[in-house]
């Protein structure tokens, strides 16, 4: 009832507000409830990652009875170990050795799964089961247990392959005993072990490609090499970054490989990150120290993250 006395109607404006009110207390509810659903997750990701990662850093400004912060001469307190480190030529070495090892591992990855992947996705259904099967038996055989294999076929005084190198008269290679031999010994089983991850993934990408694009590239006179680069690398560009990035964090974590296959020799010039922290953290038992090594690979692969995510994010603003 409006004051002069007549009936006051609901205008439209108001009757929208309602509904948009009534829309948000919705939207509100919804969201409480997804937050409640998702909780028993996000605290086995807070107590399994969140608490562990905090407490790695807590150790590493301890000193290594652990009784206090480290102290150091040209950082702050609590951060002497990473200075100790700045000053290790081993540690740096590790960097290095690190760097190379990921980024040469994950480019071989990256090619052979590509590569396999595009023969599969020519191959008739019925074949690919058979070959999906089999080129998946490296990834599924647990990493030590295949890496043991490895060793031995690497052995010096049992080495399968110098046998059947000496059977072509070439002289045997000290697979193991060599650095640059060794490293490169470590880089194959890694690449033998990922490659099936990045071939069921950029197949599964390939099969995602609608088969229009490939009949209108071929209508105007686009060659195999053209319809790859213009038509299969953008629509595959999103699945490889991410698997790239995914497999360049657990190449750069990778522990047991090197841990069974050189043990970080000879002379720690095949450690990675996380055997070098094994060795000076346990071995040496100096956990604090173990832990800063440990961190170090934290600044390395936010900064490849960064990249990658911003070049995905990009992509598909691109799409839209």
């Amino acid at each position: 009832m409006a004051a002069d006395g007549t009936l006051a109607v609901p205008t439209a404006a108001g009757a929208g507000s309602g509904r948009a009110n009534t829309l948000q207390r919705f939207a509100r509810r919804r969201s409480t409830i997804a937050f409640l659903m998702t909780l028993p997750l996000l605290v086995v990701v807070v107590g399994l990652v969140g608490y562990p990662a905090a407490y790695g850093i807590y150790l590493s400004t301890l000193n290594r009875r652990m009784t206090g912060f480290m102290e150091g001469d040209w950082l702050p307190t609590g951060l002497g170990n990473f200075e100790i480190l700045f000053d290790s030529d081993t540690f740096w070495m590790v960097v290095w050795q690190s760097c190379i090892f990921a980024i040469t591992a994950v480019l071989l990855k990256a090619l052979i799964g590509f590569w396999l992947a595009h023969m599969l996705h020519h191959i008739p259904t019925k074949g690919q089961r058979k070959w999906r099967g089999m080129l998946l038996v490296p990834w599924v055989i647990p990493p030590a247990l295949s890496t043991l294999g490895w060793w031995w076929m690497f052995d010096p005084s049992y080495s399968s392959i110098n046998w059947i190198l000496n059977i072509f008269a070439v002289p045997a290679v000290p697979w193991l005993g060599e650095p640059w031999w060794a490293r490169a010994s470590v880089i194959i089983v890694n690449v033998w072990y990922g490659a099936p991850f990045f071939m069921i993934m950029y197949l599964a990408a390939l099969k995602s490609v609608p088969e229009q694009l490939y009949e209108a590239a071929a209508i105007d006179g686009a060659t195999s090499w053209q319809r790859l680069r213009y038509v299969t690398l953008p629509m595959m560009a999103n699945i490889i970054s991410i698997t790239v990035l995914f497999s360049l964090i657990v190449t750069f974590a990778n522990y047991d490989i090197v841990r069974v296959l050189t043990n970080g020799g000879p002379r720690d010039l095949t450690h990675v990150f996380a055997s070098y922290a094994f060795q000076v953290g346990i071995l040496s038992s100096n956990i604090p120290r173990g832990a800063a090594v440990s961190l170090f690979m934290f600044p390395i692969l936010a900064v490849c993250a960064f990249f990658v995510l911003r070049g995905v994010t990009r992509r598909n603003k691109e799409q839209m």
